[in-house]
């Protein structure tokens, strides 16, 4: 089989989706127009070798509707032969999009491929695509849909976590990014959004707070006590009889953000880079997919990690730096826990509950970071891991290969 390497990886800082969030005017067109400039401009990318762009994108309505892949690519002026495709599965879309392009690539349906994700959460609100699973009354009940919340709730309950600890993992977070942005960590990937006169809307991450102590977090009420109280609660408990009761005990300041941004990874056959004149900077070992039952929805990321973990006949101690998306506190945590990994290697320079979690973005920016710090630090194996909505999850194992 042929060696799927990753050449490069960029992103866009990550915006609040708020009101008074840099880029909440930014469509996401113009969110993948900056990286892909970026790709072709400091890695002499030749884009006429680019034969297909495959992005994630959970909420495909307005402007990020009608294939934002292919009409991303024809609005910058690229060629138009580059084919284009845009997926959705939820939390997981941009590394399964990563994860398509390396096998096409592996296979031989493609030499050179560019993947990733976006999501405007600030002009495509989370579920303003009206899905049935959250929306048809009959499709929640065969679904068994509980908010992601609840489901997080759930997890924290099951695992026996406290406030204290969901609120220092949070604390934590803060920290480590706060920390990473300073030292600029983060530098490497990131490419400034601009204005149309070329004026920097943002050119780094928007929602990390070096003010974060336990004792602002404490004074944080429960964000998702009255979605439970709605009903959720009772259909989770229907099913997890070990439970009395769900507590219900992350808040806005253990759950992430929702924020604008974009990320794009470069992938190529090894030997068509070389042959070009490309320099790999880290090849995709293996790749897997899971899904779990949909209430608890936040776990198949362990399972997805156990997968790929087998399929390259390496175990949990053979890797060096992990990435688990945060989402809520209670998954990181949980994720850690069950699969004996050291806190020194998980998430090193923060995650979504400090930087915040552009739903269709958010793999290709764990991929991202994961590479650049496997380079700062000099080592070898790195696994990114999400899971996603209705018990989704994905994950990657990359090796890092020297210049």
């Amino acid at each position: 089989m042929r060696q799927a390497v990753i050449l490069d990886a960029v992103r866009t800082p990550r915006g609040a989706a708020r009101r008074w969030g840099a880029l909440r005017a930014v469509k996401a067109v113009d969110l993948l127009g900056p990286l892909y400039h970026a790709l072709s401009a400091r890695g002499s990318l030749d884009v006429e070798q680019v034969e297909e762009i495959i992005l994630g994108c959970v909420t495909q309505v307005g402007d990020q509707g009608a294939n934002i892949a292919r009409i991303s690519s024809l609005h910058i002026g690229w060629p138009e032969g580059i084919a284009g495709q845009t997926i959705n599965s939820f939390c997981t879309s941009a590394l399964t999009a990563v994860a398509t392009a390396a096998a096409h690539i592996q296979a031989g349906h493609t030499d050179m491929a560019i993947a990733g994700g976006v999501e405007s959460m600030s002009r495509a609100p989370m579920m303003s695509d009206e899905g049935a699973w959250y929306r048809d009354p009959v499709i929640m009940q065969s679904t068994r849909f509980v908010p992601l919340g609840v489901a997080a709730d759930l997890l924290a309950s099951l695992a026996g976590f406290t406030r204290e600890q969901l609120d220092e993992y949070a604390c934590e977070s803060h920290r480590r990014a706060a920390r990473a942005q300073a030292a600029g960590c983060f530098d490497r990937s990131l490419v400034p959004v601009r204005d149309v006169g070329g004026g920097i809307l943002l050119d780094r991450d928007e929602m990390i707070r070096r003010d974060v102590s336990m004792e602002s977090l404490a004074a944080l009420a429960p964000a998702f006590a009255a979605a439970g109280a709605e009903g959720a609660d009772r259909l989770a408990l229907q099913r997890y009889l070990v439970l009395e009761k769900i507590a219900h005990l992350h808040t806005a300041g253990s759950s992430p953000a929702m924020v604008d941004g974009a990320a794009l990874i470069l992938l190529a056959d090894r030997e068509a880079a070389e042959a070009q004149g490309l320099t790999p900077r880290a090849r995709v070992v293996t790749t897997a997919s899971a899904a779990v039952e949909p209430i608890i929805m936040l776990t198949a990321g362990k399972l997805a990690t156990r997968r790929a973990l087998a399929k390259a006949d390496l175990s949990v101690s053979d890797i060096d730096l992990f990435e688990c998306n945060e989402g809520f506190a209670a998954v990181p945590l949980d994720y850690q826990r069950d699969l004996n990994i050291s806190r020194a290697q998980l998430n090193v320079n923060g995650g979504a509950i400090a930087m915040g979690h552009p739903m269709g973005a958010s793999g290709a920016i764990l991929l991202g970071t994961l590479l650049d710090e496997l380079e700062r630090r000099e080592q070898r194996f790195g696994l990114a891991a999400l899971c996603g909505g209705a018990g989704l999850g994905a994950a990657m194992l990359i090796e890092r290969l020297p210049s």
